[in-house]
């Protein structure tokens, strides 16, 4: 197997599967059949959660049929729910917009290591503040949602990502929601303690700053159990290799999930019932205003950290590709779903 699908240990999730205190007793893995998932998520304010509830809930998708546990299958039963959920999102989200110059349609023929690949891709110019949406999809082997937030906002980018190992008999499930300020969680020790000022000087409470604001706004107590939940959810999840590659140390979230695990239906259907609800936590937040940036500086200043994040999380995603495409497809891939690095086309600074 490419080693992204590899568990040198297979030792049941501990705390190490995220990269924050909140999310040290996870419950009900142990013993269970092997499977991986993987994705991106963000707590929410009491503001804000309070506007997600008024909203209509990405419907989960339940097949009226037993689904077989194939590689094919798995892919379209998290295809046809990720169809549902960005069409909830475009629905709510009415500028969002295709990029014909950028998708890869049914009649372009493309393919990745032989299977059929599809990218959808959106933006939303101005106050919508989508810099990039990628919904992708490849016969048999992933099923991706990105979502790269424009500047005017401090909401978190959504990474929702499964994908099928080389022999068809395990998934790995990545998801992120990935803070919008530098708070150096990959500086974080084994203890989930962080360097003070007699390591960074005063940079230290400017990093304690970022991670406290994402606490309080998106890393909530309500978004850590509803991990909590989904890792329970999983039949015997594996928490996936730690990676060695700095920039994707540097990109990764503290809420980071980052799995393995057997191919099943009943964890191709929690993988749907997880990637959904997380989909529904970033869309209450992309439309809770509460979340804008005061005009000016703070908006000037988040443009240019996502302008060099952007670049960041592209070589982070290139290393992840390659190893699991090769080469010449992963770099094909991982260019086409990060979509722009430059995010002035949406009217990043206006």
């Amino acid at each position: 197997l490419p080693t992204h699908f590899q568990s040198t240990t297979l030792q049941p999730i501990t705390q190490r599967a995220y990269t924050i205190r909140k999310l040290k007793t996870m419950k009900g893995i142990t013993g269970r059949v092997p499977a991986m998932a993987a994705a991106l998520l963000i707590a929410t304010c009491s503001s804000s959660a309070l506007a997600f509830t008024l909203l209509t809930p990405i419907a989960t998708l339940r097949s009226t049929t037993t689904l077989a546990a194939t590689p094919a299958e798995a892919i379209k039963t998290l295809d046809s729910s990720q169809a549902n959920t960005v069409s909830k999102i475009a629905s709510s989200i009415p500028d969002l917009a295709v990029k014909d110059d950028l998708s890869w349609f049914t009649a372009d023929a493309v393919k990745i290591r032989g299977n059929a690949a599809r990218l959808d891709g959106r933006d939303a110019p101005g106050p919508a503040n989508v810099a990039w949406m990628s919904n992708l999809s490849i016969d048999s082997t992933m099923s991706s949602l990105t979502i790269f937030n424009g500047p005017l906002t401090d909401v978190p980018h959504l990474i929702s990502r499964c994908a099928v190992s080389d022999d068809g008999s395990s998934l790995s499930f990545f998801l992120d929601f990935r803070p919008r300020a530098y708070g150096a969680y990959d500086l974080r020790d084994e203890d989930g303690n962080y360097p003070g000022p007699d390591t960074l000087g005063r940079k230290a409470f400017e990093y304690s700053g970022a991670r406290n604001d994402f606490d309080t706004k998106f890393g909530t107590e309500e978004v850590v159990k509803f991990l909590e939940d989904s890792l329970s959810s999983f039949e015997g999840a594996t928490q996936a290799p730690d990676s060695t590659a700095e920039m994707e140390k540097v990109t990764r979230g503290p809420l980071v999930m980052d799995v393995i695990m057997p191919l099943s239906d009943k964890n191709v259907e929690a993988i749907v019932a997880t990637r959904e609800k997380a989909a529904n936590y970033w869309l209450g937040w992309a439309l809770d205003n509460s979340h804008a940036h005061r005009p000016g500086a703070p908006i000037n200043s988040q443009y240019v950290y996502d302008s060099k994040y952007k670049i960041n999380a592209y070589s982070a995603l290139l290393s992840v590709y390659v190893d699991m495409f090769g080469k010449e497809d992963g770099a094909k891939l991982a260019a086409a779903d990060s979509g722009p690095l430059d995010e002035a086309y949406v009217g990043g600074g206006s």
